[in-house]
């Protein structure tokens, strides 16, 4: 990468909110993985399990939409 274009981008990591950047929103994709698994292999109740798999899937899009966010 040129000095020019890491600069644009350091530039446009810093017009992000805190809230926003990758370290936090990957942690929180991998809690809602984590979540999603934890809901499949439990044996208690019906509506997680039901619901596990569309909880993993959303976690994992949200990790690979959240990998392209700045530092």
């Amino acid at each position: 990468m040129s000095e020019h274009a890491a600069s644009a981008a350091a530039q446009a990591g810093s017009n992000w909110p805190l809230w926003a950047r990758r370290g936090r929103m990957e942690t929180l994709a991998c809690i809602v993985i984590a979540a999603g698994l934890a809901m499949m292999l439990q044996p208690f109740a019906l509506a997680l399990f039901t619901w596990s798999f569309a909880t993993t899937l959303f976690g994992t899009v949200m990790f690979i939409v959240v990998a392209r966010f700045p530092d």
